[in-house]
């Protein structure tokens, strides 16, 4: 997906986190799945299941960078929970 195209739909998903650059955030109306969280940093994205934590998939993120917010959803992993319901 485009930069421009991710940005217009960025005012579609709701933030619930800010961290040392990565936007956490969930689709308003995806709940057909297991429990998870998109995360962005520019043009990149992943998807983390919660619950165990684990990368679903990831654009653009190097493997720094998804043990980076692996550690950031495991130290928010509550507040991210409770967001979710």
């Amino acid at each position: 997906m485009g930069v421009a195209k991710f940005a217009w739909y960025a005012g579609k998903m709701p933030t619930v986190l800010r961290e040392r650059g990565y936007r956490f955030f969930f689709y308003a109306d995806d709940r057909t799945e297991p429990l998870h969280v998109h995360v962005q940093r520019e043009a990149r994205t992943a998807k983390f299941w919660l619950e165990p934590i684990e990368c679903e998939r990831s654009s653009g993120f190097s493997r720094s960078d998804l043990m980076d917010i692996y550690r950031l959803i495991e130290q928010h992993r509550e507040l991210l929970l409770q967001k979710w319901h």
